[in-house]
């Protein structure tokens, strides 16, 4: 499929579906649940910016997403970063560039909306989401993720 036949745009509340089936055929796992509680606090939220996007097919069907967040700083005035904390295509639409698109596509709206830095976590084995990540011009943070198992 041409590159010219996937239209990106802003997610909508109705694409709930079609990204969890995205996103199923990527984990080999439907989570429904989680991403209730994403869309709940994207599309019910007074504070809602939109910050999430769809990659769709010439036949309207989303094949790709990406999800992200803004910082809402205080009273409700922007902060300068976002996260970028889900992203997925459809495997059957992978590395025709739709991954790129998007990537492109949320860091032109970030910055539209004055965001100067997006930050998002990587599992340390994820050497293909490095190397995504890295291609869209993401470098590791000044800062360090820590943790302790319990």
């Amino acid at each position: 499929m041409g590159q010219e036949a996937i239209k990106i745009r802003l997610m909508r509340a109705d694409d709930f579906d079609a990204v969890v089936e995205v996103d199923r055929k990527i984990m080999r796992d439907a989570r429904p649940d989680y991403y209730e509680l994403k869309f709940d606090k994207l599309f019910k939220s007074k504070d809602y910016v939109p910050a999430s996007l769809v990659a769709e097919s010439a036949d309207s069907a989303v094949v790709g997403f990406v999800m992200g967040e803004l910082y809402l700083g205080e009273y409700g005035m922007l902060q300068e970063s976002a996260t970028l904390d889900t992203i997925g295509v459809d495997p059957d639409f992978q590395h025709q560039g739709i991954g790129e698109r998007l990537m492109q596509e949320f860091v032109e709206h970030m910055r539209s909306l004055g965001v100067e830095k997006i930050h998002t976590l990587v599992h340390w084995n994820d050497s293909n989401l490095i190397r995504f990540f890295s291609a869209n011009s993401f470098s590791p943070s000044k800062t360090i993720n820590l943790e302790l198992n319990l």
